[in-house]
């Protein structure tokens, strides 16, 4: 299976220690905001002067790491994924800036909704996943890989998979990564049902996978 280090990318550090651990790809969220690309997971209160994650507050005014921050920050021919949060102009964006680095290996670009990353379709370098997290958007998601363009891909919860609906789903996309994948459990049962890679925000669990395919 894949390791991908879930937010490792919103954190140099974190990123860099992924990086080390052999993480197959780097997961980061981006945001546009005032027409910068920021990389955070933290969501805004415009036109308050804050930021929020699960109930804490975070000032604006802290200096905020850019997409070409991550971007310059990567270590060569590692991967990254970039999940885009909203619905706007973040993935136009991002293929205007990407583009302009001319990447020479694929960069997954995810988002829960397709017109965030309808974009990402014409790029050479892009592959396009989509991810779900409920029952409505898992029955989006199968409504459109039976009757729209598939994606490369697809991530989605830990909790709606079983071995059946992952092979159904593999009849269509190449590849399935599921999250969250914290724990030794989650693992085994991510293992059960069958995916391709695992988002984990345990570097710990980053090690295991990497370590059982070198073993």
């Amino acid at each position: 299976m894949l390791a991908v280090a879930h937010r490792a990318g919103n954190d140099l550090e974190t990123l860099r220690a992924a990086a080390l651990l052999g993480a197959d790809v780097i997961e980061a969220d981006v945001h546009l905001s005032g027409g910068r690309l920021e990389v955070r997971h933290e969501k805004s209160l415009h036109p308050l002067p804050w930021r929020w994650d699960k109930w804490q507050l975070y000032p604006v005014a802290e200096e905020q790491l850019l997409l070409e921050h991550l971007m310059d920050a990567l270590p060569p021919k590692q991967t990254v994924m970039l999940d885009l949060k909203g619905v706007g102009r973040v993935g136009p964006e991002v293929v205007r800036h990407l583009h302009a680095r001319s990447p020479q290996h694929p960069i997954p670009v995810c988002a829960r909704w397709l017109p965030s990353v309808a974009p990402c379709r014409a790029p050479p370098w892009a592959q396009v996943l989509l991810s779900a997290r409920g029952r409505s958007e898992l029955l989006r998601l199968r409504r459109l890989l039976r009757t729209g363009t598939a994606p490369d891909g697809v991530s989605m919860h830990l909790s709606l998979l079983t071995p059946a609906l992952v092979a159904e789903i593999k009849q269509r996309v190449p590849l399935v990564l599921t999250w969250p994948v914290d724990d030794d459990a989650s693992l085994d049962r991510a293992e059960h049902v069958g995916v391709d890679g695992v988002i984990t925000k345990d570097l710990e669990i980053v090690r295991a996978v990497v370590g059982a395919r070198t073993s």
